[in-house]
């Protein structure tokens, strides 16, 4: 297994602190939280796995979640140019 406390590009994963538990699980924290939108699309900000590769897998797929949510709740909140946000706010999407 590789060496989780190494500081080698190889063994870390860029935003995520990295664990090893006694039990030898490998477990991954993202130093900052997830906005709410990927939060409630659910993005999880810790997560385990059985070997480093899976654990960089499911990061990713962490990631990928709240660029998704992050993305459509920025659509979400656009407002045509020259419109306000209260204007916005008070519009009517059909």
């Amino acid at each position: 297994m590789d060496d989780v406390s190494s500081s080698t590009p190889e063994s870390t994963i860029p935003g995520w602190r990295l664990i090893l538990s006694d039990a030898g699980r490998l477990w991954a924290s993202r130093e900052e939280p997830f906005s709410l939108a990927a939060f409630h699309a659910g993005a999880e900000r810790t997560i385990d796995a059985d070997t480093l590769d899976t654990l960089r897998a499911e990061t990713d797929r962490q990631e990928a979640i709240a660029k998704e949510a992050n993305a459509q709740a920025a659509a979400v909140t656009e407002t045509p140019a020259g419109e306000t946000q209260e204007q916005a706010t008070g519009r009517v999407i059909s």
